[in-house]
C-alpha cells in the first residue's frame, strides 16, 4: 500500500535497503568521530531511550560539534536534548508523542519559540502509535493496524488512512512503518560484535534497531563475548543489527543509565533557571550548548564539569536502583 499524505515523516530507507546490510560478526569498535560520520545532513535519526533515561548524550554532543544540520529525530519523549538538537539547527524535525524536559518543568521555551515561528517541525503522534511505527519498520510491513488515534485530531494532523477489517468489519488506522536511516541507542553493555544488553526497561530500542538501516550503540562498558553467552536472555540487540559500537561510560551523563547512575535533576533546573536570566530563551540555551558542548575538546572534558563528587554521588543511587 502506498501512503501518499505528505503530512508526516515517512521511512527514510527501504527494507530491501535494510536487509542488504552487512550482517557479519566482527569487530565493529569505534570512536565517537567515526559513529558521527554514519549520520550526514537531511538524514531521519531515532534515539533510543525515552524521556531522560538512557539518552545517548555522548552522541549527541558529538553531532552538535560537528556541525550536522536539517535532521528529522524521532524518539518516543523527547526530553531537554531536543532545546539542544533544536537551537543547534541540528534537527529540522521532531517525531515524536512528548517535547518537553520532564513532566514537572513544562513545555520548554526552546520548542514553543521554534515550532510557533516555523523554524522546525513538530510532528506528532501517540506514544502507542510511535511503538508501532518502528514495529512495522522492524517486521519490513508498510503499516500496522490498529486503533490507536482514530477519532483524535493526530489522525486528522496527519492524513491516517484508515480501512475496514474484512474479518470483523471494524473500523481500523493504518499506522505507516517508520524506518530511520541511523538509530543511536546508548546501553549498559555490549561485545565487540555488536551483541547488546540492556538493563531496566527497553523502551522502543528493540524495534528502533530492527527498523534502521544503520545502528549506532554507546555502551557503558565493552565486555568479552565469553561475559555476553554467560548471560544470553539479557540481550535484547543481536550483533547482526548493529554497525557501530563506542565505549564511552557515562555516555548518557546528566541523564539516567539504569544500574550504573541516576538523572542530575538539579543540573536540569539551573539550565530551566537560566531562562530567567537571560535576555532570551535561545541565549539561555546557546550559553549551555557551549558551555557543555562546544567548549571542552572530548567527552572526558566535558564530564570534568559535572565535577567527581556529583558522578559519584549519582552513580551510588543508580546502584541502589
Amino acid at each position: 500500500m502506498e501512503f501518499k499524505s505528505e503530512k508526516y515523516t515517512k521511512s527514510a530507507v527501504s527494507w530491501a535497503e535494510i536487509n542488504a546490510k552487512d550482517k557479519g560478526m566482527r569487530d565493529k569498535r569505534v570512536s565517537l568521530e567515526e559513529a558521527a560520520l554514519f549520520i550526514t545532513d537531511g538524514c531521519h535519526v531515532a534515539i533510543g531511550g525515552v524521556q531522560y533515561n538512557r539518552v545517548p548524550i555522548a552522541i549527541i554532543r558529538e553531532l552538535i560539534r560537528s556541525g550536522k544540520k536539517d535532521l528529522a529525530v524521532s524518539r518516543a519523549l523527547m526530553s531537554f536534548e531536543a532545546d539542544f538538537l533544536l537551537v543547534s539547527g541540528v534537527m529540522k524535525i521532531a517525531v515524536t508523542s512528548w517535547l518537553s524536559g520532564a513532566v514537572t518543568y513544562g513545555l520548554s521555551p526552546i520548542v514553543r519559540l521554534y515550532m510557533e515561528s516555523n523554524r522546525a517541525k513538530f510532528e506528532e503522534w501517540s506514544n502507542l502509535a510511535m511503538g508501532l511505527r518502528y514495529m512495522a519498520g522492524g517486521m519490513g510491513i508498510p503499516c500496522m493496524p490498529a486503533k490507536v488515534v482514530l477519532g483524535s485530531d493526530i489522525a486528522k494532523l496527519v492524513e491516517l488512512k484508515t480501512f475496514e477489517c474484512p474479518y470483523t468489519g471494524d473500523k481500523l488506522a493504518l499506522i505507516p512503518a517508520l524506518n530511520p536511516d541511523v538509530t543511536v541507542i546508548h546501553a549498559q553493555r555490549a561485545d565487540q560484535f555488536g551483541n547488546v544488553q540492556i538493563d531496566g526497561m527497553t523502551a522502543m530500542d528493540v524495534d528502533m534497531a530492527k527498523a534502521a538501516k544503520k545502528v549506532i550503540v554507546t555502551v557503558e562498558k565493552v565486555v568479552p563475548n565469553e561475559e555476553i553467552r554467560r548471560t544470553p536472555e539479557l540481550t535484547k540487540i543481536p550483533f547482526f543489527c548493529v554497525d557501530a559500537v563506542v565505549e564511552v561510560p557515562y555516555g548518557a551523563f546528566p541523564y539516567d543509565c539504569y544500574g550504573c547512575y541516576e538523572p542530575v535533576h538539579e543540573h536540569f533546573r539551573g539550565y530551566y533557571k537560566g531562562f530567567e536570566k537571560a535576555k532570551n530563551a535561545e541565549e539561555n540555551t546557546r550559553n549551555y550548548i557551549e558551555k557543555y558542548f562546544m567548549t571542552p575538546k572530548s567527552f572526558a572534558d566535558y564530564l570534568e564539569l559535572f565535577g567527581v563528587q556529583t558522578i559519584l554521588k549519582y552513580s551510588i543511587l543508580g546502584k541502589q536502583g
